[in-house]
């Protein structure tokens, strides 16, 4: 089976990845994330992703230039709305390569974070997925999430401290200064 994952980060992308080896599955690795804020978040998290790929020997797909523009025109107007949107236009991409490389399926490896909104991301997939006629691979990772969270600390990895769009970013600093 002819796997493409969109990775949002290196930590998060290790069960998913180490599973989908497990089953047999021939994995590439696409990075799209236009909602990461600021560049050098984007920067960071792509050049883990990166290393956790060649370190794991996954082909990781051309990464697209740094463009938050088409996520913010995106969520305009629609904040309360961003999470859902924003797991939009990153599954849309990536069912978009999906297709055009004629990938069996497409998975994510957000559906591993116990931080994401589990069931609106497998929604989002299986819309994706009847627009572009690629089938969306639904795979619960949360069970491993804190094998993920041992092994990235083992290999030092970059662990980001928000989802990051600038509207987490800000949530978790306001809290973080709240608790003070």
């Amino acid at each position: 089976m002819k796997v493409l994952i969109h990775g949002c980060c290196g930590p998060c992308l290790i069960m998913p990845l180490a599973g989908l080896a497990g089953e047999g599955a021939e994995t590439r690795v696409f990075f799209y994330n236009p909602n990461i804020h600021p560049y050098t978040e984007w920067e960071k998290r792509r050049e883990t992703l990166t290393a956790h790929c060649e370190r794991e020997g996954a082909p990781l797909l051309p990464v697209p230039e740094y463009d938050i523009s088409e996520w913010f025109r995106a969520i305009a107007y629609r904040e309360t709305q961003r999470c859902r949107l924003c797991y939009y236009l990153r599954l849309r991409e990536t069912a978009k390569v999906a297709k055009k490389g004629k990938f069996d399926c497409f998975t994510t490896s957000l559906l591993c974070s116990k931080y994401q909104k589990h069931e609106l991301i497998r929604e989002t997939g299986e819309e994706v997925s009847k627009e572009f006629d690629v089938p969306f691979l639904y795979r619960d990772w949360r069970d491993d999430w804190e094998e993920g969270v041992r092994r990235s600390r083992e290999l030092s990895m970059y662990r980001q401290p928000y989802c990051g769009c600038l509207y987490s970013e800000t949530e978790r600093y306001r809290e973080k200064g709240a608790a003070k």
